[in-house]
């Protein structure tokens, strides 16, 4: 098996839990063709120096007792040490975070729709193409930019 295969995720999800973390879960494959979850950390450094990362790598054999531990931890703070607090809170913040960044995303490419002026230089374009396309030679077209250029 090629070694950089291994290493490859079969699926992979990402969590972004605020400006300076980030949760990975990917599953990868081993050599014996079997499956196995790894849970990384992704934490960017305060000097901006890139990141640092911390691994957990969870086998078939411990998926069915880290889960129920996992929730049973999980339900504890929220009943039992935390029961006031408003873990959705979070949640609508990374909903406003996720909307930000998609509007952010829509205002950075071309989305309006050609104005009138545009429309009309764009129709015209067509007429031309169609009045070319029953010459005889084909039109001239302009030097590409990767075409030897003498300066």
């Amino acid at each position: 098996m090629d070694r950089d295969r291994r290493f490859d995720s079969v699926f992979s999800k990402k969590v972004n839990a605020g400006k300076r973390r980030t949760y990975f879960f990917d599953v990868r494959q081993t050599k014996g063709d079997d499956f196995f979850l790894t849970l990384t950390e992704s934490t960017k450094r305060f000097n901006g120096d890139g990141y640092e990362r911390h691994k957990i790598f969870l086998y078939k054999e411990d998926f069915n007792r880290f889960l129920t531990n996992l929730e049973e931890v999980i339900t504890y703070i929220k009943t039992e040490l935390m029961p006031n607090y408003d873990y959705e809170e979070f949640d609508r913040k990374h909903e406003e975070w996720d909307a930000q960044e998609d509007e952010y995303s829509r205002e950075r490419r071309p989305t309006q729709p050609p104005t009138n002026e545009e429309e009309s230089r764009h129709n015209e374009d067509d007429e031309i193409e169609e009045d070319n396309s029953q010459l005889k030679e084909p039109p001239t077209t302009k030097p590409r930019f990767d075409d030897d250029l003498s300066w």
